[in-house]
């Protein structure tokens, strides 16, 4: 079962001081003439040019022999996409779903040229850093340092998480 492939392709470079081909023949050459000499040494030399030749492989071949290996014929898709594809499957307005998710790109792709164009603002990052340390405290005294506040924000989150899901946690 095993499986060979072999290619075969040539190209050279042809460099301008080597034994010259007829450049006419071949369309891939360019022939690009030197800068002029100055005044005073251009008297006793005449022009040169310079020809670069790219000879194109013509003949490539490609051959593919043997099976193909049998983790390549039966490799599943991971279970993410499996469940990706069997919600997409569920989907009833699949039109809605796809303008809303082409919303949602484009409001995330705004939102982030706005947050942009506000951090180059002098003043306004600092205040809005402060803005959300404070918050973020407040929000940790309210509900996450004592115990009964604690246990009745795990609830209400897993109660939306259900409620989106339509699954228990």
């Amino acid at each position: 079962m095993a499986s060979t492939l072999s290619i075969s392709s040539s190209s050279s470079l042809i460099d301008a001081k080597a034994p010259r081909q007829s450049t006419a023949a071949s369309p891939q050459c360019v022939t690009l003439p030197t800068l002029p000499l100055p005044p005073v040494q251009s008297q006793n030399l005449p022009g040169k040019t310079t020809a670069y030749c790219r000879k194109i492989a013509r003949n490539v071949m490609a051959m593919a022999t043997g099976e193909a290996p049998a983790e390549v014929a039966t490799t599943e898709p991971p279970e993410l996409v499996k469940t990706l594809q069997e919600a997409w499957d569920k989907v009833e307005d699949k039109y809605a779903v796809s303008s809303l998710a082409v919303a949602g790109v484009v409001a995330l792709w705004g939102s982030t040229g706005m947050i942009s164009a506000i951090d180059r603002l002098p003043l306004i990052p600092g205040v809005l850093e402060v803005v959300g340390i404070g918050y973020t405290g407040w929000f940790a005294y309210k509900n996450i340092i004592f115990r009964p506040e604690r246990e009745a924000l795990v609830a209400k989150i897993k109660a939306t998480y259900r409620e989106i899901t339509g699954s228990s946690y």
